[in-house]
């Protein structure tokens, strides 16, 4: 039975045509994924579905009747919910208040505090995580943990139609199995599902069948089981990638100058002891469990987080780790990519140039006069080389996709010219053919001399394009070794065997 049918889906935005006439049948119980490039319509579809934007032309049934909704609360009135890829939480409101938002309990007109945490604790249940409590503020847990929350605000919604937007951008592989396990369940309740993900391996896993969005128009659809990766990709991009991961000497197979030494870094609570060294033209890689510490290691380094023990070396010289500041950092020539890109990685109110071009103003300035068209100039080169999509340098980086606003974050990391990258997630939201495109920039910077330390939760690309790798567990980072002396296996066993 088809319980949701989109005829013809058109959306403009400007003169940016965000759909243009796309088709989707969605049947009871049926996990169905929809595939695509940044920039391709996936979430704007979303949005429309789940009431945030109307259509401009096109016809929405749902189980046989026409649905147009007025808003957002009119969607879940219908049935309908939607897991953002980008979080809508409120911060200052605790995790019950948001899960339970629009929904909470009441008793002559009053807030029922007790039932509201109750029925958070229900559903928190599918993912058991003692930091997600629900008297706990949403700003005082990691993003994973955030994504958790989104998640279960959807399942407290007793929705019949799912859109799940990116859902496992930010989660380790056992929350994914949680995920996939509640997704079954969902499955077998004949709850359907609208699942997006830039991972093709999680797509195979867990959807029964699939339509690919290109240039907003749907290309293809079908069962999944009946097409290959390789075709999945060619529709994606409408080329074949023929390697996603580039060809490189590893830096390990001949020695390069030492740029940057820690020793003993600490910065309590989550960050306990973190020893390890980085040379040009290296790509040193680091693994670990949400809430391993893994993060603080960039973050104490960039002077986010004030170091409480530890040294570090850069060229040779002692700096200071519990004085350093992003300013001083900037200025030591050290480059910082944050994991949360809408929080801390872009200015989303300003221009494509403006966030380009923001860690280094002087090369497109003169006596503190910024040039304009040598700023637009430089940032249309730098965003070239990421091919982000976008009409014009001086639009808000607000009105891209996620995925190019990631470019954005990188596009500034590139023109920084920084001699030292701290990468943090750099692919997160990022589908394959981008992917293919950030792990050649990466590349390309390694070959040119820059000493690189990048976290991932997303073991395949630390193998894919790391020199070195070591593993973060329970705030102690282990010595790191060549990858080819790692497997995931082992990667896994040290992340969550390491001792006190």
């Amino acid at each position: 039975m088809t319980v949701l049918s989109l005829s013809n889906i058109s959306k403009r935005f400007g003169p940016t045509v965000a759909l243009d006439g796309v088709n989707l049948r969605l049947q009871k119980g049926e996990v169905h994924a929809l595939i695509g490039e940044n920039g391709a319509g996936k979430s704007t579809l979303m949005n429309v579905l789940a009431g945030l934007i109307k259509p401009d032309a096109g016809t929405i049934e749902v189980e046989g009747r026409a649905y147009a909704p007025a808003s957002p609360l009119d969607a879940r009135e219908r049935g309908i919910a939607l897991i953002h890829q980008e979080l809508s939480l409120f911060p200052h409101l605790s995790v019950a208040e948001n899960i339970m938002m629009g929904m909470e309990p009441s008793r002559s007109g009053l807030l029922d505090r007790q039932k509201l945490n109750a029925r958070t604790t229900e559903v928190l249940g599918t993912f058991h995580h003692p930091e997600i409590r629900p008297e706990t503020r949403v700003a005082n847990l990691s993003i994973a943990a955030r994504q958790i929350v989104e998640i279960c605000r959807a399942i407290a919604a007793r929705a019949q139609i799912i859109l799940m937007d990116e859902p496992t951008s930010s989660l380790q592989r056992d929350d994914v199995e949680h995920l996939f396990g509640l997704i079954r369940k969902f499955r077998d309740q004949e709850i359907s599902v609208i699942y997006i993900s830039h991972f093709l391996e999680e797509v195979r896993e867990i959807a029964d069948s699939f339509t690919v969005l290109r240039d907003g128009q749907s290309v293809a659809t079908g069962e999944i089981r009946s097409v290959s990766d390789d075709r999945l990709i060619a529709h994606m991009v409408g080329r074949a990638i023929q390697n996603l991961f580039p060809s490189r000497v590893s830096a390990t197979a001949q020695p390069h100058e030492k740029v940057f030494e820690a020793q003993a870094l600490a910065a309590p609570p989550l960050l306990k002891d973190a020893s390890f060294e980085l040379r040009r033209g290296e790509i040193l890689g680091v693994a670990g469990l949400m809430g391993s510490g893994r993060t603080q290691v960039v973050r104490t380094i960039f002077g986010l987080d004030r170091a409480k023990g530890g040294t570090i070396n850069l060229q040779g010289k002692p700096v200071a780790a519990s004085g350093g500041t992003p300013a001083v950092r900037l200025f030591q020539k050290i480059g910082y990519l944050s994991e949360d890109r809408k929080g801390e990685g872009l200015a989303l109110g300003l221009s494509i140039a403006d966030n380009v071009t923001v860690t280094r103003f002087s090369s497109c300035s003169r006596w503190g006069w910024l040039n304009l068209s040598r700023q637009k100039r430089q940032a249309e080169d730098v965003t070239a080389t990421l091919a982000v999509k976008a009409r014009t340098m001086q639009q808000s980086v607000s009105t891209l996709s996620g995925g190019n606003q990631q470019k954005i974050a990188l596009a500034r990391l590139l023109y920084q010219d920084a001699d030292i990258l701290l990468l943090d997630e750099p692919t997160r939201g990022i589908d394959i053919g981008s992917k293919a495109v950030v792990y050649e920039t990466i590349a390309q910077c390694a070959a040119n001399g820059k000493a690189i330390l990048m976290v991932s939760s997303y073991l395949p690309e630390l193998f894919g394009i790391c020199d070195r790798l070591a593993v973060m567990s329970r705030g102690r980072l282990s010595p790191a070794r060549a990858i080819d002396q790692w497997t995931p296996e082992l990667v896994m066993q040290a992340a969550i065997g390491a001792e006190e």
